[in-house]
């Protein structure tokens, strides 16, 4: 059947926005849905202990967030100019987002903690987008961790106080533009508990790039055009999620991230196999699940494709129905809100 962007559209009050992460992490709600059963239970994060088997296993997203926002100034005239970083084009070359646009031109430089950094803008590219060149004395990464600012989604409104609350507690591959939020809610503590149960904890990196906001246009979505991100998957958790299927565990990503992940990379022979590239695959109902038995993962907003891949795994209705009874019940929503466990 066709299905439309509004269909997948739902009530949000907009207090129930979550506009600060909760301490501690693992002390947000969690709205269990049982597919098969077609029934509900609010409990808190960290009760996945019990919910989760020895022998189950976990598939994490260890990517980890740039402080990819830059404030400073044009050199020239002093005027405010800020950069978001998109995507590197080679040695110090980037793509970025330039606010406000017709301040950055070809040519002008532009200048990040007192000189501390700065950048040459090469190019305004199609679609407005524009590509500097930085200059600067020491390590890169390590000047955003100093003067960066995290890429906040824009209904988050309320400032950060610390950066670290935007990243999870196992981040170690740089290149996100947003959180993989999911795993935002996982302590090194519960996952220690976790292990100790035996259930299995795997990492897969993909990182999520600033098109997972981008909002659904299309009034078809077969014609929306997914956004590409790269992943990596290795021989060591193919093996991990091989040997947990083989021997009847579950396997739950956490994250659409991760769920995207395991589902580009696929079965072949039955088998998943270590595999990296690029993917934008795009989930909604009607997909078959080749790899992951259940989800971990945020409430995600209207019309999104991220609420169209939860309906591809709980199905259509049942979502809807869910999403419904989460505002009702007052969860929090979206990258610092509540949680969900589909199983």
């Amino acid at each position: 059947m066709e299905m439309k962007r509004t269909d997948f559209y739902y009530d949000l009050p907009q207090e129930l926005i979550a506009q600060e992460p909760l301490e501690p992490r693992d002390h947000s709600r969690l709205l269990v849905l049982d597919r098969q059963a077609r029934t509900r239970a609010d409990r808190h994060f960290y009760d996945i202990e019990e919910l989760l088997n020895e022998g189950d296993c976990l598939i994490l997203n260890d990517s980890r967030v740039l402080p990819a926002r830059l404030y400073g100034k044009r050199k020239e005239t002093g005027a405010a100019v800020e950069l978001l970083l998109l995507n590197p084009h080679g040695l110090d070359v980037w793509e970025v987002l330039a606010g406000p646009g017709r301040k950055a031109r070809p040519g002008n430089v532009l200048s990040f903690g007192d000189g501390l950094l700065e950048a040459e803008v090469l190019e305004i590219l199609e679609g407005g987008n524009r590509l500097v060149k930085f200059r600067y004395e020491g390590n890169f990464y390590a000047l955003l961790e100093q003067i960066g600012q995290m890429p906040l989604p824009h209904y988050i409104t309320h400032e950060l106080k610390e950066k670290e609350r935007y990243q999870t507690v196992y981040s170690r591959e740089l290149g996100s533009a947003a959180a993989p939020t999911a795993g935002l809610h996982f302590t090194p503590e519960l996952l220690e508990r976790l292990k100790q149960k035996g259930v299995r904890i795997g990492f897969v990196t993909l990182h999520v790039g600033l098109g997972t906001f981008r909002p659904v246009k299309e009034e078809n979505i077969l014609n929306h055009k997914m956004h590409s991100e790269h992943y990596e998957l290795s021989a060591e958790t193919a093996e991990l999620i091989n040997r947990t299927r083989a021997e009847g565990g579950r396997v739950f990503a956490v994250g659409t991230t991760s769920c995207r992940t395991l589902e580009s990379v696929g079965l072949q022979n039955g088998k998943v196999e270590p595999a990296e590239g690029w993917t934008d695959i795009f989930i909604y109902p009607g997909y078959k699940f080749q790899v992951l038995d259940g989800l971990i993962t945020n409430f995600h907003l209207p019309e999104s494709t991220l609420i169209m891949l939860v309906s591809a795994l709980a199905g259509y209705e049942l979502t809807m129905e869910t999403y419904r009874y989460a505002v009702e019940q007052r969860y929090r929503f979206f990258s610092f809100g509540d949680a969900m466990m589909i199983i």
